[in-house]
């Protein structure tokens, strides 16, 4: 492989232009040659800012998978994340897919399937991985410092902040409100903390309580027959070893308290620690000589007297480890199987909430 990779952009939009693509161009570690959207216009204006002088531009995204790429980087709408991965990953192609995994565990399984056939690396776009905080939490927790871990909150609460653009409204399109779209963060990466991936119970329920579209949405008011799903949602998940997770996720919620997407707190044996979203910073709580103490490490990068630089932020980081991971043929940071179980999670507690009853991952149970 090349010292620079060749990528194409399969889905012009929001997240493209907001995340992938000017963190490539900043990384400068990728070649962006191929760029794909339903309407020309976007790809043709992504190519301009971001592309080569030779990429070239498609509206089929099968003519794009024809090129000599070493991975594609699918940005569509969740219901199209399977069948583009698939035929990306049977195509010879590494790909990094946005979050969710897909549109419900099912399609999610069969991009799993597919990666492990073709033998190409596939990852799942959870940033929040990549955050200074997260990854020092992550360390505070591989290395014992926690103890044993049994309870945890995964939060993305939103007082109001209905998207109100693109096909986050469009269930068919996105399977879901909230849960699917910034409550599967939460949940990504207070499993990842925990690494624990073996969920046996889950309680959901959902709501829809919120009907008047102009209720001070910084967003501005949203189209009440075509906002069909959930403006917030909640699980209690409990796991194989018995750990216990509750996972809450709001668009809009009557609450003077909002907690962004990102947001975990953690409760192990020996100490806890919370992490807050966009806030970038950790606070570990225990006890110490008889004292309840707080630690608040510095996640700034010029921390250090004699350091001045900048801090790489999340999305840079992401595409620096996906680069690592192709070029040396290793791992990425989020597995393919992880982000299935998170999947999992997701439909279990939107089916308990349209059952009414608890849902069990054994058949046993």
């Amino acid at each position: 492989m090349a010292n620079k990779l060749k990528a194409g952009i399969i889905g012009c939009g929001g997240i493209a232009n907001g995340k992938h693509m000017p963190s490539i161009k900043a990384l400068g570690e990728t070649e962006l040659v191929a760029f794909c959207d339903l309407i020309i216009e976007r790809a043709e204006k992504a190519k301009a800012q971001y592309g080569t002088e030779d990429a070239q531009v498609f509206t089929d995204y099968k003519e794009l998978l024809k090129l000599d790429l070493d991975c594609v980087y699918v940005c569509t709408p969740n219901r199209s994340h399977s069948y583009i991965t698939v035929d990306a990953l049977h195509a010879g192609k590494n790909v990094m897919c946005e979050k969710p995994m897909a549109i419900n565990p099912a399609e999610a399984q069969k991009m799993l399937d597919a990666a492990k056939e073709t033998g190409k690396i596939l990852t799942i776009g959870y940033q929040g991985r990549y955050r200074p905080d997260s990854q020092y939490l992550k360390k505070e927790c591989e290395a014992g410092e926690l103890g044993d871990i049994y309870y945890a909150r995964a939060n993305a609460i939103r007082r109001r902040a209905v998207p109100t653009w693109g096909v986050f409204l469009n269930e068919y399109e996105q399977g879901g409100g909230p849960l699917i779209d910034i409550g599967t963060h939460s949940l990504d990466l207070t499993l990842y903390l925990l690494n624990n991936y073996k969920p046996r119970m889950v309680v959901g329920t959902t709501f829809k309580k919120l009907t008047n579209p102009d209720q001070a949405n910084p967003w501005g008011p949203w189209d009440e027959k075509q906002h069909t799903m959930e403006d917030s949602a909640f699980g209690f998940i409990v796991m194989e070893n018995g750990a216990t997770i509750i996972l809450k996720a709001s668009w809009a919620l009557n609450t003077s308290e909002p907690i962004p997407e990102g947001s975990v707190v953690i409760c192990g044996s020996k100490a806890g620690a919370q992490i807050k979203g966009y806030e970038q910073n950790v606070t570990i709580n225990k006890d110490e000589f008889g004292r309840l103490v707080d630690i608040v490490p510095d996640m700034k990068a010029g921390g250090a007297a004699f350091y001045d630089g900048v801090a790489e932020t999340a999305p840079i980081t992401e595409q620096r480890r996906w680069y690592q991971a192709l070029y040396n043929n290793t791992d990425p940071v989020v597995l393919p199987e992880q982000a299935c179980v998170v999947s999992e999670i997701l439909e279990a507690i939107y089916t308990s909430a349209k059952t009414g009853q608890p849902y069990y991952f054994c058949d046993n149970e």
